[in-house]
């Protein structure tokens, strides 16, 4: 991808999808990069952000002998979420017009 995801785009991803349900840290990772480029070590310093700013919590749950961690949006999240959607749906509005032009054809060649 040409564009760089900023940490806001991020917060907002993983929200988006600890809003759809628990889960843990890789797969938190395989659905955002359906998406995105995103590496598991770039996902974690995000997490433990929306940790630290109260907008998810964790708790641990046995898988296969070990203790897998669990994400969970908490209610400030889905506030936080509220807001990142409406941030990004007049972000893409902005972007819209700028790259192509108003309805009229403005932005295409000049003549």
């Amino acid at each position: 991808m040409a564009f760089k995801i900023e940490s806001s785009l991020l917060d907002a991803c993983a929200l988006a999808i600890l809003d759809r349900g628990d889960t843990y840290g890789y797969e938190i990772t395989r659905e955002m990069k359906e998406a995105i480029v995103i590496s598991e070590s770039t996902l974690y310093p995000v997490l433990r952000r929306l940790l630290k700013e109260e907008l998810c919590i964790t708790y641990d749950e046995p898988y296969q002998g070990r203790n897998r961690r669990y994400y969970s949006i908490t209610d400030k999240g889905r506030k936080q979420l509220r807001d990142y959607r409406k941030q990004w749906k007049d972000h893409m509005s902005a972007i819209e017009k700028l790259l192509n032009g108003n309805e009229r054809g403005e932005g295409d060649e000049k003549k």
